[in-house]
């Protein structure tokens, strides 16, 4: 992904969140967009319950993750901080 792209793939990425949060807040977390590297890493932060739940990274994985890479094709993979 180019300096040039970057802007428009991490809008997208910020609406696709936008989606997601409501499930997240339904069970008391959230997810707060952080970075995205020049390989398409997304780096989010999962706060609230999210942030401590022991289901966390299946959350990440399998929810976050699957979500943005199905409607963004530049997500790589998604991390927390």
């Amino acid at each position: 992904m180019t300096d040039q792209e970057k802007p428009a793939v991490e809008q997208k990425v910020k609406n696709a969140l936008g989606q997601i949060r409501p499930y997240l807040q339904q069970d008391g977390g959230d997810v707060e967009y952080v970075d995205m590297t020049a390989e398409g890493v997304v780096i989010v932060r999962l706060t609230g319950h999210c942030g401590s739940c022991p289901h966390a990274m299946a959350t990440l994985k399998q929810g976050i993750e699957s979500a943005l890479k199905k409607v963004i094709p530049e997500v790589k993979a998604v991390e927390k901080i």
